[in-house]
């Protein structure tokens, strides 16, 4: 190594040093958000995204915004959501045989394994309708890792039945 690649490196050395002490310095003179559990509980709830949940229609607040496309679980890099679509019995035309039956446009199931979650927001920024949305449930714990794994129509109902 020449004696200028040498003085190159040290530079290189001495700005990757600055930059971080700059990163420190910032994080120092920042307010702290941490909370001392359960002796405090959480103010402003608006910024934190946790899991994904499902959002109802104005209209029927039973039903969600939900048209089960699977863009959410498409987009997903983790794939942890499952999207199936239901499926609408067979009509009866007027000759009497049986038709092709038309494509529902709801979910049978909607399920979300938060232990994979890496909360990128793919899955709600992708969404053609808008059905999707991070919750602000602070307060998760679990004892298996099958309490992460969420059935998101369920979930909706009981939070539709729960502001009843």
């Amino acid at each position: 190594m020449t004696f200028f690649e040498e003085i190159r490196q040290a530079f290189k050395g001495i700005y990757s040093l600055l930059v971080g002490l700059n990163i420190t310095g910032k994080a120092l003179v920042t307010k702290v958000e941490t909370v001392h559990y359960p002796r405090q509980t959480v103010d402003n709830i608006d910024t934190y995204h946790g899991h994904i949940e499902l959002i109802p229609t104005d209209t029927t607040p039973h039903f969600t915004k939900c048209i089960a496309c699977g863009t959410c679980a498409h987009n997903c890099p983790a794939q942890c959501i499952t999207v199936t679509k239901a499926e609408l019995p067979p009509e009866i035309g007027e000759d009497g045989k049986p038709q092709k039956p038309k494509k529902a446009k709801y979910p049978e199931l909607f399920k979300l394994d938060y232990n994979h979650c890496s909360l990128c927001g793919q899955c709600v920024e992708n969404c053609p309708v808008s059905a999707l949305r991070f919750s602000t449930d602070v307060y998760l714990a679990g004892f298996s890792r099958e309490d992460f794994e969420y059935d998101l129509l369920a979930r909706a109902k009981q939070n539709i039945e729960d502001k009843e």
